[in-house]
Parts: structure tokens; sequence; C-alpha cells
């Protein structure tokens, strides 16, 4: 019987002793890490910092990395001569040996953050550089592993809302020990702010955070727009697409455009260039542009914006329709408000003379407004219903020249 109880004890103890583990009170511990048993992170080390053995076991012993002979505690369930990035050795009564690391979190804050005003990309996009004290440990052979650290940056990102550049909020995220990343230009003037990491959150400690200095843009950018006769055409939509698939503004001559450079605050220079079949017909400098387009065929209208350093160039087309006329062949002026007028349609006409005449050859109205027509009265009364004689002379944007003659037959109900 006494053997029995001997050999459950003995048992219990191996099982007691295969289960033991290290743990802490004040830190965090980690046991994933390749070549090391335990990874020990404290928010500051002081006298209560301790690493515990979890057993009932008491024959142990604890070593430092540095002399491994030697041990610094015999007997005890805890260790408190805890060193930042050192690494020890906790001895079983197996002979088995546990190795873990400890690392202080307080020494490896962020420090800095900076970008670099001398980057040649900077139109581009802009390289932080950060000073960011690497967590490391090393394994009993000596081979040093670097902790992964989730980091984030954080500045305003300045984009075009239809009315202003306005700034928004923008996070990027990153591992250390990485020592700089970079990140797309703000288009604005900001601060970059850098934050993290996991391990703070498991700390339960606030994130500190650092901050650059003010970082001064230089990059440009221009959004344009084109606003035709109460009608726009904007690629508020079209994102940073290629100006090339954009679709194009298709309207008839003549047609005033009012072209909308909307550059962001570090534009200084501008510079429109309006082309018909690849050829330059006008160039300007100004902030806007306008332009009446009278004759036929495809423009490109180019705007390249700049400062003394980077440059953007944005485009869009413009295509003026070949000219038209029709002709009505009756109206009816009896105030339904509908077909009251002789007008014509049309698209794309430079000039338009339009006479009317009774049918003994007396005229009796005449006009030069496309837009415009004869509403059916001569000197203030009503005209005879009947038929009357049209003559139209017109040019068109794509140098077409109109001479048309014809009959109009003017209808009035009972009554009108």
């Amino acid at each position: 019987m006494r053997k029995i109880i001997l050999s459950v004890c003995i048992c219990l103890i191996a099982l007691f002793a295969s289960a033991a583990q290290l743990s802490t009170t004040s830190g965090k511990f980690y046991t994933t890490y390749p070549g090391i048993g335990y990874v020990f992170i404290f928010n500051g080390l002081n006298n209560s910092s301790a690493v515990v053995y979890d057993s009932i076991a008491t024959n142990v012993k604890w070593y430092r990395f540095s002399d491994p002979a030697t041990p610094v505690y015999t007997g005890v369930s805890s260790f408190d001569q805890l060193e930042d990035n050192k690494g020890y050795i906790l001895e079983e009564e197996n002979g088995n040996k546990i190795t873990f690391w400890v690392l202080d979190y307080q020494l490896y804050k962020p420090v800095k953050i900076e970008p670099d005003v001398n980057s040649t990309s900077q139109c581009k996009d802009v390289t932080l550089l950060f000073t960011i004290p690497t967590m490391s440990y090393k394994s009993l052979a000596g081979t040093s592993y670097n902790l992964e650290r989730d980091f984030n940056v954080k500045y305003k990102q300045y984009s075009w809302n239809g009315t202003v550049w306005a700034p928004g909020d923008t996070t990027k995220t990153f591992k250390a020990p990485a020592t700089q990343i970079s990140v797309p230009v703000p288009y604005g003037n900001t601060v970059f702010t850098l934050y993290g990491d996991q391990y703070a959150m498991d700390l339960g400690i606030k994130q500190d955070s650092v901050s650059s200095s003010l970082y001064v843009n230089h990059a440009v950018k221009s959004h344009l727009i084109a606003n035709v006769a109460n009608r726009t055409h904007d690629r508020n939509n079209e994102g940073d697409a290629p100006s090339a698939t954009i679709t194009p503004i298709n309207f008839s001559a003549p047609i005033d455009v009012q072209f909308q450079s909307n550059a962001n605050e570090a534009t200084q220079y501008y510079n429109w260039g309006i082309y018909k079949d690849k050829k330059l017909i006008i160039n300007r400098t100004d902030k806007d542009n306008q332009y009446t387009f009278t004759e036929m065929g495809t423009y490109n209208v180019k705007l390249t914006v700049s400062d003394a350093t980077c440059s953007f160039s944005d485009s869009l087309t413009v295509i003026v329709t070949e000219s038209e006329i029709f002709v009505p062949n009756v109206f009816t002026p009896n105030g339904d408000g509908f077909n009251d007028e002789f007008r014509v349609a049309y698209k794309s006409l430079l000039t338009f003379q339009c006479w009317v005449y009774n049918r003994w050859g007396r005229k009796v109205y005449y006009w030069t407004d496309p837009t415009k027509g004869w509403d059916g009265t001569i000197n203030g009364k009503k005209a005879t219903p009947g038929p009357y004689f049209y003559i139209i002379k017109a040019t068109g944007s794509d140098k077409k020249v109109y001479k048309l003659k014809g009959d109009i037959n003017l209808l009035r109900g009972a009554g009108n």
C-alpha cells in the first residue's frame, strides 16, 4: 500500500512539473516566439517586478544567460532581480530548463517622426523617417530576434469636395522595426503623428504618440471643371483616372465655356493650352480660363499647374458639333404654349437671318437670333391664317453656308 501511495505521489509531482509554467503579476508574457520559452514585457521595472514559477516544486534554480553555471537563486518560486533586455533560465527539479527574456516597455517608446523634406519623390509621396527603439531578444544560443510592433501614422489628407480642398483624417499602418515608410502626398500642410503599439494595449497603458514638425506640402493638383451655360461637366466622380477617360463635352457652337482650375493651395503657376487637331490655338496663364468655341471640331483643353518643385496636368475634350437647321412647315399661335411661334431647330450656327413675307411679297417679320421666332403678329395685330414665305441665310461653325426658302403655314383655331 505504501508503495502505491508513493507511486501516486511521484506521478502527481511529475504531472505538476510537466504542467509548470511561468507568469507575472505586473507584466505580460508571450510564448509564441522562436528560440525562447517566454518573453516578459513590463511597464517599467522596479522592486515588485518578478517572474513566478507556477508549480508546487521548490527545488529549482534561476540563472542569467550571461552566467548559466552560477545560480542567482535556489529553491524559490519567484525571481525579482530582473533587468531590461536580459535573458534568464529556470532549471526545474527534473533538469528541464525554461528560458525567458525581459523587456521594459518604457525604454522602447517611439522617439521621433519626421518627413524627409529632401526626398526626390515628394511630388507623389512623402517618406517618413522614424526613431523607434527596437525591441528584441536572444535565444540561449545567442541568436537575435526582433519583435514586430504595430504602429500607426495619422495625418491630414486633402481632397476636393466639390467646393474646396478639405482635410480628412488618414491613417497608415506599418510594422516596426521599419525605420521609414512612404505615404501618399497630403496635398496640404499637415503634421504626422506616430502612435502604437500592441504591447502598450496589452499592458493597458496609454499609447504614447510623437508628432513631426509642420510638413509644408509642395505637391500640386487641380480639379478641372467646365461650366457651360449653367451646365457643368465635373470630374468629381472621376477620382485620379487619366483625363483620356473623361466623357467629352459635346455642344453646338458658338459656346462660351468657363474653365475652373480648382487647384490646391501649393499651386503657384497655371498654364492653359487649347488644342485643335493637336495644334495649339491659345495659351494663357490665368488661374481660370474662359473661351468661346465658334468652329466645329474636337478640342483638347489642357491645364498644367505647378510650384517651384512639382507639377500636375489635367485635361478634357470639347467637341463642337457640325451645324444644322431644321425648318417646320406649320405653326399654331393659339396661346396653348405649344408651337406658338415660327422657330427653327438648329445646331452650331454663327450667323442667322430670317425674313417672312406674305403672299403679296410684303415683308412682315425679320429676326437674327435663332433662339427666337415670329409669334404670328404684324405690327401687334394677329396675322391672317394661311401660307407665308420665308428666306433664311445662315453660316455654321463648320463654315457651311445656308440659303433656305420655303412656305410656313399659320394656323389658328376658332376664335383665334
